[in-house]
């Protein structure tokens, strides 16, 4: 019964935030203002925030490699994704695909989705290049690039280190219930701005 609490407190905090989508400034100068503007970047984003710290948890509960692999392809990926926005490289409806992938990490933490760990970091991947593509794009015009993709690369990282820390839950019976219930409240946050993304194409 705590444990359903806590699920549910949990999910219903991502989804305050979510409906929040509190503003931070981003046009800042130069390479402090770039640093600064990557390592915030991640954490303005709700959808970008909830996919990072699902990966994170769904490495940790896939275990040894994946614990390490996952986190490390995501960062890795996302920035060749962040160059290809940087440069305006376009891709296919990067804004849905990064609701989907919010939707297909917290269905996947959910259901403790059970993947070789090489196809799981594929999938990541896939993803990992929509979200940098996300970032790149919207670099600030005055900002330096290379310090705003240090931030970004090192926010996300430390967003999979929570999903790790989350994930460590998985050692005992009721925090695996915590975690498969913040798997679906991700899940379900997804969802929203899956609609809200397919409602702004049609």
């Amino acid at each position: 019964m705590m444990s359903l609490r806590v699920s549910r407190a949990l999910t219903i905090a991502i989804a305050s935030f979510a409906l929040a989508q509190p503003a931070f400034a981003h046009e800042q100068a130069g390479v402090a203002g770039g640093l600064a503007s990557g390592l915030l970047h991640p954490v303005t984003g709700i959808d970008h925030l909830i996919a990072m710290v699902a990966v994170g948890i769904w490495g940790a509960q896939l275990g040894a490699p994946a614990i390490w692999i996952l986190p490390i392809t995501f960062p890795l990926v996302m920035a060749i994704g962040g160059v290809l926005g940087v440069l305006h490289v376009p891709l296919p409806m990067p804004e849905l695909m990064i609701a989907i992938s919010a939707v297909i990490l917290g269905v996947a933490v959910a259901a403790r989705l059970r993947l070789p760990f090489a196809v799981a970091a594929v999938i990541v991947a896939i993803f990992a290049i929509f979200h940098g593509h996300a970032h790149g794009a919207e670099l600030p015009r005055a900002a330096n690039a290379l310090a705003y993709g240090v931030g970004f690369v090192t926010a996300t990282g430390l967003l999979h280190l929570c999903g790790i820390m989350i994930g460590t839950l998985t050692r005992w019976p009721a925090g695996e219930r915590i975690i498969q219930g913040l798997g679906a409240g991700i899940a379900g946050i997804g969802c929203y701005f899956l609609a809200q993304g397919l409602g702004a194409v049609a």
